[in-house]
């Protein structure tokens, strides 16, 4: 497959994340856990939130291709068991909505950290996303443009956590499940994308070796 540009590779790092993260969705979530809170107590709250998820994207994306090696595990493999749960986990949003998100008495008083930044801005559907992309950055420019794509989709979620009861009340119910419903959609369109992309490494390397 032909190597592809830095600013294409951003785009996808960056519309990847996003859709997987869902910041809009996320929203009523944060509004309902920190209910009750003053302004200030909201702000610091979503700023530990998106500072711990930025932290845990950050670790998978410099040990990606650690993981990838000790493990022997190759790009192709990856991409297509990513794409898979990208589809699996865009059906269910696309059946029942965002996924629950367990809350206990510890997180009750302080959800910044869990379970607002693990996992509900860094969940196991952004960090394989993370992954698959290290996987496909071919080199330093490309990896500088998903931690760019990383950091931007974390100021973005910091900055609607911020606004979130003006967005949950204007937006209402319906539009909240309009907006879960295009992410999910979304999110489905990329795991075909990533399986596919897999899938066809995997047949022109096949047919490289039956060649040589």
């Amino acid at each position: 497959m032909p190597e592809i540009s830095v600013s294409r590779f951003a785009v996808l790092a960056f519309s990847s994340l996003f859709s997987v993260i869902n910041p809009i969705s996320a929203a009523p979530i944060f509004v309902a856990m920190t209910a009750g809170r003053l302004p200030r107590e909201r702000r610091i709250f979503a700023l530990r939130a998106c500072g711990a998820a930025a932290l845990v994207l950050a670790l998978f994306a410099a040990a990606g291709g650690a993981i990838f090696a000790f493990f022997e595990i190759t790009v192709p493999a990856f991409q297509i068991a990513g794409g898979f749960l990208f589809t699996l986990m865009s059906i269910r949003t696309l059946q029942s909505g965002k996924e629950d998100v367990p809350e206990d008495d510890e997180s009750r008083s302080d959800p910044s950290v869990v379970p607002l930044g693990i996992p509900l801005i860094a969940g196991p559907g952004a960090i394989s996303t993370v992954m698959v992309l290290i996987g496909q950055a071919p080199g330093a420019m490309h990896r500088g443009a998903l931690a760019l794509a990383i950091g931007v989709n974390v100021v973005v979620t910091f900055l609607i956590l911020l606004i979130s009861p003006a967005i949950v009340s204007r937006i209402g119910a319906t539009g909240q499940k309009i907006v879960t419903k295009v992410m999910g959609l979304i999110t489905a369109v990329i795991g075909i994308q990533f399986v596919i992309n897999g899938v066809s490494t995997v047949i022109l390397d096949l047919l490289k070796s039956a060649r040589a």
